[in-house]
């Protein structure tokens, strides 16, 4: 044995153990691969002392593994798209009431069907077990707390759509990757509808498969830190894509023979997840979808594509209120969302938001983000002269779109 474990079985004094625990603990290369020279090490603060959902970010960052952030927090290539998504809320201005009789604010909705007390919706993600160990049961435990919040259910979450289901009261939309071979889309969404879905949301848009970010970093590192990218499908293993730039097999092939093809397999209503035109919002109601997602993967899909809310106004007229437009990516306050009511919106999706506050807190870290961002609404609601969601209308903005 060597002198350290030597020391550790004869010591008879507690103090003599634990400093040659620690000697042995300091020179493990387990240490040493959970340190990160990028973090600080401040005091992780009380929930309660956090007043924003901005807050909550440092925290999760904080308490994750690092690979498992960047895998959340970074943007596709130059992350254009990631900050034109924050930066288009500074575009438009909320035209303040002084005097309005605002004593109750009503926020309740219903969209295709399904009843909301807000009209703020959990946008889907994938993984959130890398999160929290309860991963997407308790991101719904949490919206379920938060006035019932609609929780979408990633098609890659961490667990299978049938045991979130099993445990939910509030309501469930399911997102659905499309796959180019159609019938192994069938069973997919027969567990979503069992599993009692209300809606499916197809992304139709291009998640990124490489954050140049992500590689940037490691490389100022030791080279400690296991490699962002993820592992390819077994079926992808070894084989080098069809396009050079990294862009995985089975992806850009999507085509509105599939979506008729589609359609009638779908007993509940269907969206289309990543519009960005009018032109497609218009091919979205000819082809029979019930509704649209305006949405660029929070910054993850095409780089030097617009804001959201720069384009919202544009979808929300070419579909002439036939079908309803909810919208995400970069949506983090309260006065985010009336904006993007009053620009034609029906509900608003919250992404990175809430991951934080799982994260950072677990289930009351949902709960919490989900009602600051719904108190923040009814306040700026207050303040514009709406005492109902009827009332909300693009004469409460001013934009000014660069």
């Amino acid at each position: 044995m060597s002198q350290i474990e030597n020391r550790w079985c004869s010591s008879l004094t507690r103090r003599n153990a634990l400093r040659s625990l620690a000697g042995f603990l300091a020179g493990s290369p387990l240490l040493r691969g959970q340190q990160d020279p990028f973090r600080d090490h401040s005091r992780v603060p009380a929930m309660n002392e956090l007043l924003t959902v901005f807050d909550f970010e440092p925290v999760a960052y904080a308490k994750m593994a690092r690979e498992n952030y960047d895998y959340m927090g970074h943007g596709v290539e130059s992350e254009f798209t990631l900050r034109r998504n924050r930066q288009a809320f500074e575009w438009v201005e909320l035209v303040p009431r002084g005097v309005a009789n605002v004593s109750s604010i009503q926020t309740a909705t219903e969209i295709l069907g399904t009843k909301m007390n807000f009209p703020i919706v959990i946008s889907p993600s994938s993984t959130h077990q890398q999160l929290h160990p309860q991963g997407e049961l308790a991101t719904h435990q949490g919206a379920q707390a938060a006035s019932n919040t609609l929780m979408i259910v990633s098609n890659s979450s961490s667990y299978p759509i049938d045991k979130i289901g099993a445990a939910a009261t509030s309501p469930l939309w399911f997102q659905l990757y499309p796959r180019e071979d159609f019938d192994a889309n069938l069973p997919i969404l027969d567990a979503a509808q069992a599993a009692g879905c209300r809606a499916v949301v197809m992304t139709v848009d291009q998640t990124a498969s490489f954050y140049e970010r992500d590689i940037h970093d490691r490389h100022l590192t030791d080279g400690g830190s296991a490699s962002t990218r993820r592992p390819l499908p077994a079926r992808q293993a070894g084989r080098r894509p069809a396009n050079p730039y990294r862009v995985a097999d089975g992806r850009l092939w999507y085509n509105w023979g599939f979506v008729e093809k589609l359609r009638p397999v779908v007993k509940v209503p269907l969206l289309a997840k990543g519009i960005l035109t009018g032109e497609d919002a218009k091919l979205c109601v000819e082809h029979g979808l019930d509704g649209i997602l305006v949405s660029n993967h929070g910054g993850r899909s095409m780089d030097y594509g617009p804001a959201t809310l720069e384009v919202l106004s544009e979808v929300v007229d070419a579909v002439q209120g036939r079908i309803p437009v909810i919208v995400d990516s970069g949506f983090r306050r309260g006065t985010d969302v009336l904006k993007a009511l009053a620009l034609g919106a029906k509900a608003v999706g919250l992404g990175r938001a809430q991951r934080w506050g799982l994260a950072a807190y677990g289930v009351p870290g949902v709960q919490r983000v989900l009602e600051i961002v719904q108190a923040e609404l009814v306040l700026a609601m207050a303040h514009t002269g709406c005492a109902n969601l009827s009332s909300i209308d693009r004469k409460l903005v001013r934009t000014d779109f660069s």
